[in-house]
Parts: structure tokens; C-alpha cells; sequence
């Protein structure tokens, strides 16, 4: 997942679509209580910021282990190895731009540690550009308007993103405007946007990574 540095969309989208998964594709984690994973290089802890804990949903706030690395290189072994924890969630990392350690090689290690222990992925790359890169689903995300709350349009709306899917290895490339409802992710594709409904897409990415470079 393509991401700029400084609106935190990236992260924000990807943890949305980490809990929808859960929800969609495993009914018997409603209770799941294991840990999940959020990796930041030096980089993309400078330009995010690190996670804060009263900001997340409740739910996940004592599951979370941040790990924060120097270089990226470190942040690329540690997200190999919590996808080899099976005792994981859900895997969520952060790298800033084009690092050479991030090459097609890395990338597909990542994607086939996700598949072979079956714990899932989402990459993000903050202000980077789209290199090479083995993932099954690629997206450009950036924040979008939300919808006005019903009974107070002066408050804060509903997280909202704008969500371009553009390279794929099943669904065709679309573009849509997801939406937290609270619940989960409602999604709005645009007219040319001619792919599946957002739950299949989350069903999609299985364990596999869902964005990585």
C-alpha cells in the first residue's frame, strides 16, 4: 500500500482492513485475544509518528507489540519473523521510501512467509514510489472527504479513504472510497471500478500480503 507521510492514511487504511479481515474471514475470532504486530522503520516513525494506544479501537489496544527498527533492513526481519509467529493476528509494517533492502527478493520473502504460515500482511510504504514488488494486491490509498454525520454535520465524519487498486493478481484494478462505519468497511466503487464487491477483496488477500512494494 502507496501512502503519503504526512496524513497517516496508509496506517489507518490498513488497520481498518486488518480488522475487517478478521471479521470476514474467521467468525470464531470474535474472542481472539492474540497479539498483532505494527513495525516502523526510522524513517516512517519520523514521518507517522508512533502509534497511540488511546487511538486505537478498543479492542486491539493492549493486543498491540511495537517494534521500532533503525534501518530497513531490521524492520524487513522483523516482519519476517512475526509472520512466522502463528500466534499473531495480524501483521501490520511501515517503511519510508525506497530502501535498497526492499527489492523484489525481500518482498516476495515477506509474501511467501504470509502464505506458508498463514498470517496476514499489510505493507506500507510512505511516500514512495511504485518499484517492483511481489504482492498479490497493490493499493494507493489517500485520505478522502467524509460523509457528514447524521446529527451533527459540524462534527467529525466517519474515516474515509480514497483507495486505488492497481495491480492485482485475481480482481481487475478499480477505485474505490472506503468507509469505516464503526462495525466494518463499506466500500463505494467508482464507474469504472468493474471488480468484485470490498468483501471479496478483503477475502482476497487471504495470509497473503496485501500491499507490499
Amino acid at each position: 500500500m502507496f501512502a503519503s507521510g504526512g496524513e497517516a492514511t496508509g496506517a489507518a487504511l490498513a488497520l481498518a482492513l486488518a480488522r475487517d479481515a478478521l471479521h470476514v474471514d474467521a467468525h470464531a475470532e470474535e474472542g481472539d485475544q492474540r497479539p498483532w504486530l505494527w513495525v516502523q522503520d526510522k524513517a516512517a516513525l519520523r514521518l507517522s509518528g508512533r502509534p497511540y494506544r488511546p487511538g486505537l479501537p478498543e479492542p486491539l489496544r493492549h493486543r498491540l507489540i511495537h517494534v521500532s527498527t533503525a534501518t530497513p533492513e531490521d524492520a524487513l526481519f522483523a516482519l519476517e519473523e512475526g509472520l512466522r509467529c502463528r500466534d499473531l493476528a495480524f501483521v501490520i509494517g511501515e517503511i519510508a521510501g525506497n530502501p535498497r533492502a526492499l527489492d523484489f527478493t525481500a518482498s516476495r520473502r515477506l509474501s511467501l512467509a504470509a502464505e506458508k504460515h498463514g498470517t496476514a500482511l499489510w505493507l506500507v510504504r510512505l511516500d514512495a514510489r511504485a518499484d517492483l514488488g511481489s504482492a498479490r494486491m497493490r493499493w494507493r490509498a489517500a485520505a478522502a472527504a467524509s460523509a457528514p454525520p447524521r446529527w451533527n454535520p459540524q462534527a467529525p465524519g466517519r474515516a474515509t479513504w480514497s483507495a486505488e487498486l492497481f495491480r492485482a493478481h485475481t480482481f481487475q484494478p478499480g477505485h474505490w472510497t472506503l468507509r469505516d462505519d464503526g462495525n466494518a468497511l463499506a466500500a463505494t466503487p467508482s464507474a469504472s471500478a468493474a471488480a468484485p464487491d470490498h468483501g471479496d477483496l478483503v477475502r482476497g488477500s487471504g495470509a497473503r500480503s496485501l500491499a507490499a512494494g
